[in-house]
C-alpha cells in the first residue's frame, strides 16, 4: 500500500511590517504633531473654560432599629388572654430606602422651593427661581458652545415642539403631589449634582452636592440633611403614635378585666365570710391568683402607656451627624491636567490613525470610483 506524500504548500499569512509602519509615521511626523498640537490646544481651551466645581458633603450615621418587647409582661398578658404584640419605642426605616425618600415628589419639591442665599442677589430665592428666571442666569462660554454644536439638534427639536403647556390642577388632582414640566427639568439638572451614597459596610450615609457656587452647594446639602431627618422622624412618630394607640387599647381591656375580677373576688369574700370548707378556700385562692395576675398586667400596661406618651413627645435623632456640612474652599472639579493629557493622547491617536488609515481609504475610494466608471 502506497502512501501519497503531499508536500505542504506555503501558506501566505498576513503580517504586520512594523518597520514600514514606523517609516510612514516618521515621514508624516509633522502632520501627526500638528494634529496632536491642535487637540492639545483644544484640551487646554476646554480646561480653561470649564468652570470650577465645589462639593459640599455631610456624613450621617443612621440609628439602628431597636425593638423592645414586653419581656415578662408578654408572658403575663398571654396567660391572662391578652395579646400585646411587639411593644417598642418605634421602628426606624432601613438606610436602604433613603434613596427612595430622596426621590419622593414631596421631598424634591421642598428641596427645590426652599429659600437659599445667592452671591450677588440681595434677598433669598428658591433654586427653582434661580434656574428658571433669565435675570439670574450667568453666561457660560463653554456651555453656549456645547449647546449650539453638540446640543444643536436638541435645540432645534425643542424650538419646533415649543414649551409644553402647564395644565391647571383640578380639585381632585390638587390633593395628589406632582411636578410641573419646568420643575421636572430643573430637578433633572439637580439630580446630576446632588448625590446620596450608601456605605453599608462602614455604617454611614453621605450626602453631597457639586456646584459652581460653593455656598449654594453647602445650603442644598444642609437642606437635604434637614429634610431627610424630618421625614425619618415623622415616620418614627407615626410608629410611636400607633404604638400608643395599641397600648391604650390593651390598657382599657386589662383594666376592664382587672375590675371585673376584683368585683368577683369581693363578692365571693362577702358571700363566704366564715370559710369552713376546703372547696371555698380553693375557690378563693384561684380567684386571688387570677386577680394578682390581672393586677400585674394592668400595672405594667399603665407604665407602658405613660412611656408611650413620653415617646410621642420626645424628639429622638434618627441620624447622627459625624461630619457636618461646611462651605467648600477647594475645588473638586475639573481636573485640568488630566483633561489636557486626555486630549493630547486623543490627538496622538487621531494623528496616527489618520496617517495609517487615510491611504487605505483613498485607494478604496479610487477603486470603487474606477469600477463605477468602467
Amino acid at each position: 500500500m502506497e502512501e501519497n506524500k503531499k508536500n505542504p504548500q506555503p501558506v501566505e499569512e498576513d503580517t504586520i511590517d512594523l518597520v514600514e509602519i514606523l517609516q510612514k509615521l516618521w515621514v508624516k511626523r509633522k502632520l501627526i504633531l500638528i494634529i496632536t498640537g491642535a487637540f492639545m490646544a483644544l484640551g487646554l481651551l476646554v480646561a480653561l473654560l470649564t468652570p470650577n466645581q465645589y462639593t459640599a458633603s455631610c456624613t450621617l450615621v443612621p440609628q439602628t432599629t431597636e425593638k423592645r418587647a414586653g419581656g415578662s409582661l408578654s408572658g403575663l398578658a398571654a396567660m391572662a388572654g391578652i395579646s400585646l404584640g411587639d411593644i417598642g419605642s418605634g421602628e426606624v426605616l432601613s438606610p436602604n430606602v433613603y434613596p427612595n425618600i430622596i426621590k419622593n415628589v414631596s421631598f424634591q419639591k421642598e428641596l427645590l422651593h426652599a429659600q437659599y442665599t445667592f452671591e450677588g442677589i440681595p434677598q433669598p430665592i428658591s433654586y427653582y427661581e434661580y434656574a428658571t428666571d433669565k435675570q439670574y442666569r450667568k453666561f457660560n462660554l463653554l456651555g453656549a458652545i456645547k449647546k449650539y454644536t453638540i446640543g444643536l439638534p436638541g435645540v432645534i427639536i425643542g424650538a419646533i415642539r415649543g414649551e409644553p403647556e402647564e395644565s391647571e390642577g383640578s380639585a381632585v388632582g390638587d390633593t395628589i403631589p406632582r411636578l410641573t414640566h419646568k420643575e421636572q427639568k430643573v430637578l433633572k439638572n439637580l439630580d446630576e449634582v446632588f448625590l446620596i451614597e450608601m456605605y453599608d459596610k462602614k455604617g454611614y450615609v453621605q450626602l453631597s452636592t457639586t456646584l459652581g457656587d460653593p455656598l449654594l452647594a453647602a445650603q442644598i446639602t444642609f437642606k437635604a440633611q434637614q429634610l431627610l431627618q424630618q421625614y425619618l422622624t415623622e415616620f418614627k412618630l407615626q410608629k410611636v403614635r400607633a404604638n400608643l394607640e395599641y397600648v391604650e387599647a390593651n390598657f382599657q381591656e386589662a383594666r376592664q378585666n382587672f375590675e371585673t375580677k376584683q368585683e368577683e373576688l369581693a363578692r365571693f369574700r362577702d358571700a363566704n365570710i366564715n370559710l369552713t370548707s376546703a372547696m371555698a378556700r380553693t375557690r378563693e385562692e384561684k380567684l386571688q391568683s387570677e386577680y394578682t395576675l390581672l393586677l400585674g398586667v394592668y400595672t405594667e400596661l399603665a407604665k407602658q402607656k405613660e412611656q408611650a406618651k413620653i415617646a410621642v413627645t420626645e424628639t429622638t435623632p434618627i441620624l447622627t451627624v459625624i461630619e457636618p456640612v461646611v462651605v467648600p474652599v477647594e475645588k473638586s472639579k475639573p481636573y485640568r491636567a488630566q483633561m489636557l493629557i486626555i486630549y493630547t493622547f486623543l490627538g496622538l491617536i487621531v494623528g496616527v490613525g489618520w496617517v495609517l488609515a487615510w491611504p487605505y481609504v483613498k485607494d478604496t475610494y479610487k477603486k470603487v470610483r474606477d469600477d463605477n466608471e468602467a
